[in-house]
């Protein structure tokens, strides 16, 4: 197939305003008295194949289109020049802070060759200083694998790769779209575990037409294959894909519990703890990325459709750049990557932060709230309150965590702290 390039939305139609640091830095409603730990997202908008279930910004692109004809090179070099231009024009706002994490996100990633991902890390290292831990994660797909391309990107720089798997089961693979099988898969992961030190697979559940005992023999090979870290995600059917026109047969709700159930119990069994909602670790493997976003900590976004979250000490702003790859790349090269920059509401932050730091088995500290929303804690009291009394929650005098109630109805105990 040719490359998909989709119509551009209006939102699109003009970057944002180019703003001066003076800008973020003027005086506002919010008191942050330091700022957290500062995240980089990069994103590779292509993929292979678009997932029929897949809302993320993902591009097909193919070296050869439906009728055998040679199509154009993905165009690493100049998306590449792209993402440090937006770097550049970025610096300002994130000047003398370490990076602690770094994510390559797509897409698929493990699409660009070895040398662009090692170009871009090093681009990166000689703009920004990174923490002597830095954990950098790749995303990758079992349909990409080749054995030495694995060891290419750990010695590019890449100390974590997190595999895309999704089943074991070839039936089920066909019918999410996935371009890979149960052979490719088990091939893939096998080459993770020897050439890095931690890897996580994705894997889902509550498939087209699966059954408890299919989810139990996708969960034991996964097992087997010895991950320290498993993200594993309940189907969705989310707007604007395929699977929204054309859904599926999935399985009830009923069915998808005991699952879920049954996910944590094996996973468990193996030493796994479930520290957030979707994800299970062995210890000292939980995600650093991740677990930032969770904790409501900052990330600098780029690359096409790229979202960022930076604090400053009166505001917190997100900004968003442009989705489209080659209007991505016009606006970055011409230094106008952002599409929409705008401050949080006020009002707004609290079901921000809790939209995330609720996917914690921990929860969060009431420190940390005030720390990365410059709120007080009056500000979320009475839904604290409410949700404490539908045992959503325990909390005391320091900390806040969900309740086993509170995590099978996340989606109810978040909204409690939506904005009247």
């Amino acid at each position: 197939m040719a490359v998909s390039i989709p119509i551009v939305p209006a939102a699109e139609a003009a970057p944002a305003q180019v703003r001066d640091i003076q800008h973020y830095m003027r005086p506002g409603l919010l008191q942050l008295t330091s700022l957290p730990p500062l995240a980089l997202y990069v994103h590779l908008p292509w993929c292979l194949k678009k997932c029929p279930y897949c809302d993320f910004n993902s591009h097909e692109w193919r070296e050869v289109d439906g009728a055998g004809n040679a199509g154009t090179a993905l165009p690493e070099a100049r998306y590449l020049d792209a993402l440090m231009a937006d770097l550049e024009a970025a610096l300002p706002l994130v000047w003398g802070r370490s990076v602690h994490s770094i994510f390559i996100g797509g897409g698929t990633p493990s699409l660009f060759s070895p040398q662009s991902i090692d170009r871009l890390i090093g681009d990166i290292r000689a703009r920004l200083p990174l923490a002597a831990d830095c954990e950098i994660t790749l995303e990758a797909n079992p349909g990409t694998f080749e054995k030495d391309r694995f060891r290419a990107f750990r010695a590019a720089g890449v100390t974590r790769l997190s595999v895309g798997v999704q089943s074991f089961n070839d039936r089920h693979l066909k019918a999410l779209g996935r371009v890979h099988d149960r052979a490719q898969a088990l091939a893939a992961v096998q080459e993770a575990a020897q050439a890095f030190d931690t890897f996580n697979l994705d894997i889902m559940y509550a498939l087209p037409g699966q059954t408890l005992p299919e989810l139990e023999q996708d969960m034991a090979t996964a097992l087997a294959l010895a991950p320290p870290h498993i993200s594993i995600y309940h189907l969705t059917i989310e707007p604007n894909t395929y699977f929204a026109k054309f859904p599926p047969a999935i399985p009830p709700d009923d069915d998808a519990y005991a699952m879920l159930d049954r996910i944590t119990e094996m996973t468990g069994q193996a030493g796994l703890a479930r520290y957030e909602i979707s994800a299970y670790a062995r210890p000292g493997h939980a995600c650093f990325h991740n677990t930032n976003y969770w904790q409501f900590g900052d990330y600098l976004g780029l690359g096409a459709g790229a979202h960022s979250k930076l604090s400053f000490a009166h505001r917190v702003v997100r900004q968003t750049r442009f989705r489209d790859p080659r209007l991505y790349m016009d606006n970055a090269l011409a230094g106008r990557a952002l599409a929409q920059d705008e401050d949080v509401r006020r009002a707004d932050l609290p079901f921000e932060y809790m939209l995330n730091a609720l996917r914690l088995r921990e929860g969060f500290a009431l420190q940390d709230f005030v720390e990365r929303t410059g709120l007080p804690v009056t500000a979320i009291a009475k839904a604290l309150d409410e949700a404490e009394r539908k045992g959503l929650i325990t909390r005391d005098m320091a900390r806040v965590r969900p309740t086993e109630r509170g995590f099978d109805f996340l989606n109810d105990l978040q909204a409690l702290f939506l904005a009247d």
